[in-house]
């Protein structure tokens, strides 16, 4: 195997899930012998990720300060000529280049390179630079990668185009260790006492309001379970629909805890330490936390989607409604299942095999340039 000279693209050194999945696949990458170079947009005065990197990996973090007032708007398109100038002068220098999110693939089409994209779910925007910028990132790209059989049967069926499926990795290990770390789940439950968990923040793509008003119903069976929230750091502007949260929870006369972006090394404790995981997002590619959750021996309820049925199969709950959702967390937390067949689906999707999969994929499309 000839090693190659591969550039990853993410639009930021934030803990999001696309981000995770970039260094994770990066790092499996240059652990099987290629030259892998990750760039990403330097928010908010970062000027490396969010954890530390593999040094195999060279990472490339590209200046981006905050403007204060800023629209979202305005931010895409400066996120997109940002990264494609200082991206340009470099474009040639790699065998395949690799976007992993429509801001990034819109930098690459600006800085005039070829490159593939992987789509990890789909989206319908309102903002119009960003509508345009998810459009173009569907269409433009020479070839696509998917996470799951689900998004790339979106992808066929709204576009016509044909997308290659190569499903996520997980660390399992790293959340399987999370479960035994008794001091980490100890402080956690010092702080936040027995409590729901659910990820990434609140907007609504993750169907935060849904599980809230889950959550008001959850309680008249347990009082003492707390509803948190964790992570949520994100380039879009969802202050309406925080807004709108916060109103309905003095509405429901909900608490609930915001945790905000939370230390990498905490995460797993933090995960392991639930109840159980709520994971009620409205659209996903795959489902990398709650699979992480499994992981950690952690029951989790899901919104009943067919990519979440697809990668998850029996060893989550499903639920549709508010109140299905109550329900669904109720029986898990009183009556958890076995956290066996989970851990052993988060087992199987290691990040070495995602790794060899794309570097055949890579090949393939070198060979067909």
């Amino acid at each position: 195997m000839t090693p190659l000279r591969l550039a990853l693209l993410t639009y930021s050194s934030k803990p999001r899930g696309g981000v995770v999945h970039t260094l994770a696949l990066a790092e499996a990458l240059a652990a099987l012998g290629h030259d892998v170079h990750v760039w990403t947009l330097g928010r908010g005065g970062d000027t490396a990720f969010f954890r530390p990197v593999d040094p195999a990996v060279t990472v490339h973090a590209v200046p981006f300060p905050a403007i204060d007032g800023e629209e979202v708007g305005e931010r895409i398109l400066r996120s997109i000529a940002t990264l494609g100038e200082a991206f340009e002068p470099v474009r040639d220098g790699y065998d395949v280049v690799h976007a992993q999110d429509c801001i990034s693939a819109n930098a690459v089409m600006a800085a005039g390179a070829s490159y593939v994209r992987t789509i990890h779910h789909l989206d319908t925007f309102t903002t119009p630079e960003l509508a345009a910028c998810h459009e173009r990132a569907v269409v433009e790209p020479s070839a696509r990668i998917c996470v799951s059989a689900a998004v790339a049967t979106e992808v066929r069926m709204g576009w016509g185009l044909s997308p290659v499926v190569i499903p996520n990795g997980v660390d399992a290990a790293r959340f399987e260790a999370g479960a035994e770390d008794t001091e980490g789940r100890a402080r956690w439950g010092e702080k936040l006492g027995p409590y729901v968990l659910a990820l990434g923040g609140i907007e609504p793509r993750k169907g935060s309001i849904d599980l809230l008003e889950a959550y008001a119903m959850l309680r008249r069976r347990r009082p003492d379970l707390r509803l948190v929230f964790a992570g949520g750091e994100t380039l879009f502007d969802y202050r309406d629909y925080r807004r709108a949260f916060e109103n309905q929870a003095r509405h429901l006369n909900v608490e609930h805890e915001v945790l905000g972006v939370v230390d990498d090394g905490d995460l797993p404790s933090l995960v392991a330490q639930a109840e159980a995981l709520a994971f009620v997002s409205t659209k996903e590619g795959f489902g990398l936390a709650a699979m992480e959750a499994l992981a950690a021996g952690v029951p989790v309820v899901a919104r009943d989607l067919p990519v979440l049925r697809e990668v998850f199969g029996s060893t989550v709950a499903f639920a549709e409604s508010p109140i299905g959702i109550a329900a669904a967390l109720a029986g898990a937390v009183s009556d958890p299942p076995s956290p066996d067949p989970g851990r052993d689906l988060a087992r199987g999707y290691t990040w070495e095999r995602a790794a060899r999969a794309h570097v055949a994929f890579y090949e393939a499309h070198v060979a067909q340039a």
